[in-house]
């Protein structure tokens, strides 16, 4: 079963708590999806560990629920 855009942010934000989360249905199927995450705890990591810690958060729906997520990541500006 397709996982809904508020279950992908919620899961995100229960994780990385200050994390501004903006979610896109690229082919409103349900199933593939674009998110922008911004939060200072990404500040001095690496777009690696940046992601890590999202799919972490995802807690291993990616290719399950989630079939595809393109993800950006960033620290915000100052």
């Amino acid at each position: 079963m397709p996982m809904d855009a508020r279950e992908i942010e919620n899961l995100i934000k229960t994780h990385i708590p200050d994390a501004t989360v903006t979610i896109r249905d690229l082919a409103g199927d349900g199933d593939h999806y674009a998110a922008a995450v911004v939060s200072e705890k990404f500040r001095g990591k690496s777009r690696v560990q940046q992601h890590q810690m999202v799919y972490e958060a995802l807690r291993g729906s990616m290719g399950g629920a989630l079939h595809a997520l393109a993800l950006q990541t960033s620290a915000p500006e100052n």
